[in-house]
């Protein structure tokens, strides 16, 4: 057993092998706090016969981690929550391009969250478990990195900040870097400005530094031996004949402008060289030469960058694709807007709803409600392709997250505007940055429902491709440039500044100098897109649809909570019924009112008031005679308000007895007079007269 302890932001940090999980390839116990999470990477011995790396990082999380039993009918860990999802991705980001090229088996990271603690980040601690364990196995993984949180509050940095301090900060940034470069960014932010950001970037990267020692210092007396990779045979031959035949020809494809015309004629192309250059009597197969077609597409569209400074269709390194907004195509919805930039486009619809329509979430957080939230879906048809209809896997999931949170920070105070926002993206058509187009789309979808957002979001996907020394920042980015690029960097904001960020790199990393410079590129690309969909729509509508929930909030002293509820819930269960509308009630005493329609919800509203209002003395009432005694009458001149009128104030004239003027159930005029010395309401008939 070997163990490698530090202190790390005032937390004990330990990493220890050879004590539990002994039969995985790499395993490590990860102690941060109270947090434990156990990492375990295992390998196949035999080659994949698959055309891509076949990894799967998983982050799990179980209920027993903070003493908790799951809900529901079966009490076992079921599927995983989209938490846990977002993580497993986070984790394999950066991991996957960093294992020995030509390593092809099947490998499997398993990070578990064991004991959660609220103040040492979980998934930090899974990524740094991840990178070990890889890192002291014999599987071919040799760039120790790791992950942290960074957050700003008072313009202060701070690492791995609690969920309570995430409450208050500017900027939610996950970040994972390897020694000298920056690998991967997931963020979300209060509006940043790109100086903010850089300088967070390197306030993580020097924190993430022990994390890489630490690693090392387990290497050293943990590591297994590596197992040797063969690196892919070369048919230099045959690629030259490939390159000699379809190079001048592919060229001109390149040049197609439309994605699925360049498609076919790269198509036809390939099947016009495997015609030209098969013999499998020279050992000459199809799969070989189409193998380095495809290498040699990417080549040309990289050597068209990078010699030529020339991009697919022709367009400059930071100009974005033509643009074209539509707002309220769908009738009947509350709001809708169709956003489309070049050959990709978003059909976004908002949806506004009442409180029963929030989203619970029960994850080791504790239970909570989202009244906003963004579902993404991407069809095979956006694409033309053909595949099984599925539930939203990772990426439909990770797509819909980023742009629900670069939205989030721009919503209207849920106390100002009462309505659960859902909002979706219906991507139509798929060219590179889809989950851009979203952001875009949904910023004018809820402008189009008269969300009173602070400020039009929108969104830009940053290409690089880079030969060691020269790198070129691509703008909105195609498909086949994120294929062949080297950085996939979304960046989305108001014109004031950044809401979010999601940066992947497919090489060894980038210094935050060309990071700068990628944000600057960025900034014009957003703003230009920010002042086109100002052309569909400037500002948010005035009002909402007439089909959407109409909301009345009122308040209420909290004393007078109960008499709006009822015993068992009886008052508040009838003035639903009567009114039509759904009444909720908060221990402040702010009352929600909902409807289908603004009659049910007024209605409702004049019933509570009714019930509410306060007696005014000097005022006349119509009252109800509930009870008579000898001295007087009791009269109910507000719902659960009665008052005495004495015997001497019935009439002016002479009474007797009470009951030869007034019965139980007679509706009287009476006029409140004041309280008596035990705060009782008086109240009189004779000063009526």
């Amino acid at each position: 057993m070997e163990k490698i302890e530090i202190e790390y932001n005032g937390k004990k940090l330990v990493l220890e092998t050879g004590r539990v999980a002994k039969q995985a390839n790499g395993s490590v116990w990860v102690t941060y706090g109270d947090t434990t999470v156990l990492v375990a990477a295992t390998a196949e011995k035999t080659k994949s016969k698959l055309d891509f790396f076949p990894l799967t990082c998983v982050y799990q999380v179980k209920t027993y981690s903070r003493g908790k039993i799951s809900g529901g009918f079966i009490k076992r860990e079921r599927m995983p929550s989209e938490m846990e999802i977002l993580a497993s991705r986070m984790i394999d980001r950066p991991l996957r391009p960093l294992f020995t090229a030509g390593f092809s088996s099947e490998t499997q990271v398993i990070a578990t969250v064991m004991s959660w603690d609220d103040e040492a980040n979980t998934i930090s601690a899974s990524m740094l478990g991840a990178s070990a364990a890889l890192l002291i196995s014999d599987i071919p993984y040799e760039t120790p990195i790791a992950g942290v949180n960074v957050g700003l509050i008072n313009g202060e940095f701070l690492i791995n900040p609690s969920p309570k301090q995430l409450e208050e900060s500017e900027l939610d940034m996950f970040m994972v870097a390897k020694e000298g470069a920056i690998v991967m960014v997931e963020a979300g932010a209060k509006v940043v400005s790109e100086d903010v950001i850089v300088d967070a970037l390197n306030f993580g990267y020097d924190a993430i530094q022990p994390l890489i020692q630490m690693q090392k210092d387990l290497l050293k007396v943990a590591g297994k031996k590596k197992r040797a990779v063969e690196p892919p045979k070369e048919n230099v031959n045959l690629k030259k004949a490939v390159a000699k035949y379809a190079r001048k020809k592919l060229q001109g494809v390149l040049d197609i402008s439309d994605k699925m015309e360049r498609q076919d004629a790269f198509q036809a192309l390939i099947e016009e060289a495997c015609g030209k250059l098969v013999d499998e009597e020279k050992e000459i197969f199809e799969a070989e030469v189409k193998g380095l077609m495809y290498d040699l597409e990417k080549e040309l569209i990289r050597e068209n960058i990078l010699k030529n400074g020339k991009r697919i269709g022709g367009r400059a390194f930071n100009e974005v694709r033509p643009i074209a907004c539509e707002i309220g195509i769908l009738p009947n919805s509350h709001g809708s807007a169709m956003f489309t930039r070049g050959e990709t486009q978003a059909i976004v619809v908002t949806t506004l709803g009442t409180k029963d329509d929030e989203q619970m979430v029960d994850d080791p957080n504790g239970l909570s409600f989202k009244h906003f939230y963004l579902h993404y879906n991407f069809p095979a048809y956006s694409v033309g392709e053909v595949r099984r209809m599925a539930a939203p896997g990772r990426r439909e999931i990770g797509h819909g997250n980023l742009a629900e949170r670069a939205l989030r920070s721009q919503l209207p105070a849920k106390e100002s505007f009462p309505y659960t926002i859902r909002v979706v993206s219906e991507i139509t058509e798929s060219n590179g940055s889809s989950s851009m187009a979203s952001v875009c789309g949904a910023s004018l979808a809820m402008m189009d429902a008269g969300v009173p957002i602070a400020a039009p979001v929108a969104g830009v996907a940053m290409g690089m491709v880079s030969d060691g020394k020269k790198n070129v920042i691509l703008t909105d980015i195609l498909g086949d440039e994120d294929h062949v690029g080297d950085m996939d960097f979304k960046v989305v904001g108001t014109a004031a500044g950044i809401t979010a960020l999601q940066m992947d790199i497919k090489i060894d990393g980038l210094s935050t100098e060309v990071i700068k410079e990628a944000l600057e590129q960025a900034k014009e690309g957003k703003l230009h897109i920010l002042n086109e969909m100002s052309k569909a729509i400037e500002n948010t509508r005035d009002t909402i649809a007439s089909n959407a929930p109409r909301f009345i909030q009122y308040r209420i002293a909290p004393a007078k909570i109960r008499e709006i509820i009822g015993p068992g819930g009886k008052i508040v269960k009838g003035i639903q019924a009567e009114s039509g509308a759904k009444v909720e009630i908060d221990d402040s005493g702010i009352i929600n009112i909902s409807s289908a329609d603004q009659k049910s919800a007024e209605h409702a509203l004049a019933l509570i008031r009714e019930i509410t209002q306060e007696v005014e003395i000097g005022t006349v009432y119509d009252g109800t005679v509930v009870s008579i005694v000898d001295f007087g009458a009791f009269v109910e001149i507000l719902p659960n308000t009665q008052g005495l009128v004495h015997i001497s104030e019935i009439s002016s004239e002479r009474v007797n007895k009470v009951k030869d003027v007034l019965s139980e159930g007679q509706v009287v005029k009476v006029k409140a007079i004041g309280l008596d010395k035990r705060g009782k309401l008086k109240l009189s008939m004779k000063a009526l007269e």
